[in-house]
């Protein structure tokens, strides 16, 4: 399925046929992805955006998501932490430390990235099982991308 190029989000590399790949679904509605100008772009400032596209079989979603770049980052950035954070969780009864919700502090611009466990969720304990369940069942589905994410970061020298 083409991706649009009249909307506001202008998109200059598109990965098509997403659907196709998007985890263990194949019916899904994320139809594609694409890297271009930003929709929020004013006159004399451009921002680039990635955008996940979706299509509910008849309109263009209003679910589609646009973020910028570097929101993109961080978003992998937190996914590897909160994986890695799952991988050594067994260690605690509940999964969590009661008494230390905070899982890591990463250092970005000047700043801090805080990446801790949701102590005022209600349903804590039966959640995090959930999450290291789902985590567990995905593990190759999302091995495959992190080594491929790997690899590239590589080859860019990073």
């Amino acid at each position: 399925m083409k991706i649009p190029t009249t909307l506001k989000h202008k998109p200059v590399i598109v990965s098509e046929n997403y659907d196709k790949i998007d985890g263990r679904d194949s019916q899904s509605d994320a139809k594609g992805l694409s890297v271009g100008l930003a929709q929020w772009n004013d006159r004399g400032k451009v921002d680039v955006s990635a955008k996940v596209w979706r299509y509910t079989g008849e309109k263009w979603s209003r679910q589609s998501e646009e973020m910028p770049l570097h929101r993109v980052i961080d978003l992998a950035i937190f996914v590897c932490r909160t994986k890695q954070y799952f991988r050594e969780a067994y260690r605690y009864d509940k999964l969590y430390d009661e008494n230390d919700a905070q899982i890591d502090r990463i250092a970005l611009q000047g700043g801090a990235m805080d990446v801790s466990v949701c102590l005022d969720n209600p349903l804590l304990e039966e959640d995090i099982q959930l999450v290291a369940k789902a985590l567990a069942a995905d593990d190759e589905l999302l091995g495959e991308r992190l080594a491929r994410l790997a690899a590239i970061l590589r080859e860019m020298g990073y």
